[in-house]
């Protein structure tokens, strides 16, 4: 009766170790846990990064507003019966004595 108590505390104890100190154990699981917070993290901006693009998409297809400001942004499109005007800044003031 001994040897098989003994036996079974042996085998606990290997099991434990086994659970605490492997590398298979209590690491891995938080090591895991911990990638799965960063990949939630990650598709929660990528979900909203895609929401926006949607958004955008949605916008260009339905109306023209949003494709002619893409075009004066972008493109510098000036529509018909508008005047442009460009205003550079001035070059500093040289002080030759």
């Amino acid at each position: 009766m001994r040897l098989l108590l003994l036996a079974l505390c042996l085998s606990l104890l290997l099991l434990q170790g086994r659970l605490w100190i492997s590398s298979e154990g209590i690491r891995e699981v938080r090591q895991l846990r911990a990638q799965v917070t960063e990949r939630t993290e990650e598709n929660r901006m990528l979900a909203a990064r895609n929401a926006a693009l949607e958004a955008e998409v949605q916008d260009l297809k339905q109306g023209l507003a949003a494709v002619e400001e893409r075009a004066r942004v972008d493109l510098g499109m000036i529509a018909a019966g508008e005047t442009f005007f460009q205003i550079t800044p001035q070059p500093p003031a040289r002080n030759d004595r």
